[in-house]
């Protein structure tokens, strides 16, 4: 996917931060550590609100579920 140039206000404290770990090489510029931290936070975010649906779940009703139809079906299955 390409990329868009975008304008952003940071805080000098991050910035600093951010500067930092530029001049030791952890990233190339600016832009790949801001990059990288919003692409983690957004990981961050999906993978907990996938969590938070999965506590949601209830897990006797998830493997009554799982189970249903394989009782019929078990006979018919290879044995390894």
């Amino acid at each position: 996917m390409g990329k868009t140039k975008i304008a952003i206000t940071v805080d000098a404290a991050a910035l600093i931060k951010i500067d930092h770990l530029v001049q030791k090489n952890i990233f190339r510029n600016r832009s790949q550590a801001i990059e990288e931290a919003l692409c983690e936070k957004i990981r961050h975010i999906e993978h907990s609100r996938l969590a938070e649906e999965c506590a949601k779940l209830d897990p006797i009703e998830e493997c009554n579920l799982a189970e249903e139809g394989i009782t019929g079906e078990i006979d018919a299955w290879p044995e390894y």
